[in-house]
């Protein structure tokens, strides 16, 4: 008895998907927590044409981080630096604290501080928008004394107009 060969499987609908990739570099900005939110938006203009998405943003260091956090009062900015300094201090009483530290004092600490926060983050886009909360912010969190720009990789995906 013959059989019947099985139905092909109907193709699936074409992706509508797509992905776009910038390298950015950011200037010097010195130490401290700097919101970067309008940058981001200013600098990937590709984020409107986005129905629906994702918008990835990582840093290509690692004596720096990205972080989301509280956007509307500066002193925010001010208190997470002066946390994060007490948390991973640069120096001890009298002592090292690092075995690392022929690139300065500031150094490991900054890598340390790095592993902490991350060097990454992922915001969801609506609508050509980036989809934060009111008072939601992306911050590059720079823990060097010197002052150096910072390139971020900006990956968007998603479902486009």
């Amino acid at each position: 008895m013959a059989s019947n060969p099985p139905a092909a499987a109907a193709a699936p609908p074409p992706s509508s998907t797509t992905w776009h990739q910038r390298t950015l570099t950011l200037p010097c900005r010195g130490r401290g927590a700097h919101l970067i939110t309008q940058d981001l938006e200013a600098r990937v203009p590709e984020i409107r044409g986005y129905r629906i998405g994702l918008l990835h943003v990582f840093a290509q260091h690692t004596s720096c981080a990205l972080s989301l956090n509280e956007n509307w009062d500066a002193d925010v900015r001010l208190d997470m630096a002066d946390a994060l300094d007490r948390i991973v201090p640069e120096e001890g009483s009298g002592q090292e604290l690092y075995r690392h530290s022929c690139e300065g004092a500031d150094d490991m600490p900054a890598h340390v501080k790095s592993a902490l926060i991350g060097a990454s983050v992922s915001v969801p886009i609506s609508e050509g928008k980036l989809a934060m909360g009111t008072w939601q912010g992306v911050y590059l969190l720079e823990f060097r004394n010197g002052k150096q720009s910072r390139r971020l990789v900006t990956t968007l995906q998603g479902e486009r107009y």
